[in-house]
C-alpha cells in the first residue's frame, strides 16, 4: 500500500496512466482499474502522450482520434478521466516536468504515476529522477512471472499485480490493416470509432 501524509489522505487520489493509446484497448482499462483498486486511488486520468511533428502521420493516429478513442472507451467509468496535458507542452516531454505542472494546477489533487513494471528498470536513468520520487509516487504494473531487477529506486514503487492478458495496441493496427475484427480486444463504441474514421486501414 503506498504511504501517504495525512494532508494527502484528505486529497482526491488520482494515478496518471500514459501512453500512446493507439488505440486505447481492454488491456489499458484493466490496468488502470487494478491500479485505481490496488493503490486505493479515487480516480485515473489516462494521459496520451504528446507525438513529435517529424513522427507525426508515421502510422500514428493524430491527437483528436486518440483523444476521442479514450473519451469513448472511459466514458461508462466515472472514475475514469482523461487530460491532455502532454499535448500542450513543447519540447521534450519528460515525466518530472508533466508531474510538476499537474500538482501545480492541481493542488487539491494527490498524484500518483502509474508504470508499466518493465520501467522500473531503468529508472536511474529518467530526468530528474531523484526529484520526482519526492513529488510523486510511483506505481508499477506487473505482469505474471515478471521480474525487475533492483535498484536504488525499486523501493519507492509500489508493485501491482496484473492478471495475464497480452495485447497490444500495435496488434490491434495489423489486424485492422488485415481487414479482420477486433471485437472483445476494444470497446465497442472504439471500434466502431476506428471503422468510421477508417483508421489503420
Amino acid at each position: 500500500m503506498i504511504e501517504r501524509s495525512k494532508e494527502e489522505r484528505s486529497r482526491k487520489r488520482v494515478g496518471i496512466l500514459g501512453g500512446t493509446f493507439d488505440p486505447i484497448h481492454h488491456s489499458h482499462l484493466i490496468a488502470a482499474e487494478q491500479a485505481r483498486e490496488q493503490a486505493q486511488l479515487d480516480e485515473v486520468w489516462f494521459m496520451p502522450a504528446r507525438i513529435p511533428p517529424h513522427k507525426q502521420g508515421k502510422g500514428i493516429s493524430s491527437e483528436e482520434h486518440r483523444l476521442a478513442m479514450i473519451e469513448l472507451a472511459i466514458a461508462e467509468n466515472p472514475a475514469f478521466r482523461v487530460t491532455d496535458i502532454e499535448f500542450t507542452r513543447s519540447g521534450p516531454s519528460y515525466t518530472y516536468d508533466t508531474m510538476s505542472q499537474l500538482t501545480e494546477l492541481y493542488p487539491d489533487i494527490a498524484f500518483s504515476f502509474i508504470m508499466g513494471g518493465d520501467m522500473v528498470e531503468i529508472l536511474p536513468k529518467w530526468y530528474r529522477i531523484d526529484e520526482l520520487i519526492e513529488l510523486v509516487p510511483l506505481i508499477g504494473l506487473m505482469r505474471p512471472g515478471s521480474h525487475v531487477e533492483e535498484n536504488q529506486y525499486t523501493k519507492h514503487v509500489h508493485f501491482i499485480d496484473m492478471p495475464k492478458w497480452e495485447l497490444s495496441s500495435s496488434f490491434i493496427r495489423e489486424k485492422c490493416a488485415a481487414g479482420q475484427s477486433i471485437r472483445y480486444f476494444v470497446p465497442d463504441a472504439v471500434a466502431r470509432y476506428i471503422k468510421e474514421q477508417m483508421l489503420y486501414e
